[in-house]
């Protein structure tokens, strides 16, 4: 099959669809890949590195995009619209919930649409989204530390306190994957750290992972307006699949928070968990509403571009061998790639996203 690997496009995003290393995996069945020139130089992958990996290089979009298979990193903007045509096969983040004009040109176009954070095992787990999770909860803290310096327009507060002065307080709004990871580094950076979430049996399992060392909350309306104006970092990490994420923190609540704290939400490319948070980007990634700093980049992981390449191309490959082995037959042999499937010949077919967009 022929895989196209285009540039991305999104606000200093550096990943790329495939490294090196897979190309040389997909080239070694006889799939042939035409990678956009300098695709991977953010991820610290040459032009030649590509060649050297049996790829062929090609000068623009318009040639990557124009092969049966598509992997990318994130979404297709706007300006990519029109390279979407109905004989294609397209592998990658999507996060459709919180875009409609994308949905809308997905679905009249034809294309056959394959979401990487809806693939989804027996179990429940996401396999694709989890490695990018666990880079974005971790990014999460280390970038919400550092707006909450005081000439980046925070508090002023080191995380970590030191001996007489009290550490910093995290309150992170879920307990998924995000959650643990950022709790992880909060915790390591020495900071008070508090989880909230609605599954008991999640928060037992993070008590067996923090001990004592996190405060383990049950979520509830209450629960949430009593921590929250305490919070000097206050992290969005809740996730439902295909699903706008719920508005658990009202504009009053943020209002309540102290100036110069910083909210740092995770779940923005899913709309969202904070009211007064909404998307931002790497070149201007913060502002401030209701005298708190908001940070709400969608492509955390992009900034750890050549980390999160590889991270990536771990889990997704073995689904790009099917997809470019089988091509959609794929999804009838593998459920768990089934389960990616969110736009086919001008349908939606992941019930989230059906239910939220009817009308189409």
């Amino acid at each position: 099959m022929e895989i196209g690997i285009p540039k991305e496009t999104k606000d200093q995003e550096f990943r790329v669809g495939l490294t090196p290393n897979s190309v040389r995996v997909l080239s070694a069945q006889n799939h042939l890949v035409f990678v956009e020139t300098n695709a991977g130089l953010g991820s610290g992958f040459s032009d030649q590195d590509y060649l050297q990996a049996g790829a062929k290089i090609v000068a623009g979009p318009e040639e990557a995009w124009s092969k049966k298979l598509i992997v990318k990193v994130k979404e297709p903007l706007a300006s990519e619209y029109k390279y979407i045509t109905k004989e294609q096969i397209l592998f990658t983040y999507l996060h459709l919930a919180a875009d409609r004009p994308l949905t809308e040109c997905l679905v009249s176009s034809g294309v056959t649409a394959i979401a990487y954070e809806t693939v989804e095992l027996a179990d429940g787990r996401l396999p694709l989204l989890t490695p990018m999770s666990i880079i974005a909860g971790r990014l999460s803290v280390q970038f919400g530390a550092r707006y909450l310096e005081k000439q980046q327009g925070g508090r002023g507060v080191l995380l970590g306190g030191i001996p007489g002065v009290r550490p910093g307080r995290v309150v992170i709004i879920g307990g998924g994957v995000v959650g643990t990871e950022a709790a992880r580094i909060a915790v390591g950076m020495g900071a008070k750290v508090q989880i909230i979430d609605i599954d008991l049996d999640r928060l037992s399992y993070l008590e067996s992972v923090f001990g004592s060392r996190v405060e383990l909350l049950y979520s509830s309306a209450p629960q949430i307006e009593e921590v929250v104006p305490d919070a000097d970092l206050l992290i969005g990490a809740v996730l439902v699949v295909g699903r706008k994420a719920p508005i658990l923190v009202n504009r009053d609540l943020v209002s309540k928070m102290r100036a110069g704290s910083v909210i740092v939400d995770v779940a923005v490319d899913q709309g969202g968990c904070v009211e007064t948070l909404h998307v931002t980007s790497h070149t201007n990634p913060t502002y401030v509403e209701e005298g708190v700093v908001h940070f709400g980049v969608p492509n955390m992981p992009g900034a750890v571009p050549e980390t999160a390449s590889q991270a990536l191309n771990n889990s997704t490959l073995p689904y790009t061998l099917k997809l470019a082995n089988y091509g959609l037959d794929a999804l009838d042999k593998d459920p768990v790639l089934a389960k990616g499937l969110n736009v086919k010949n001008g349908q939606i077919i992941h019930p989230a996203v059906q239910e939220l967009f009817t009308d189409l």
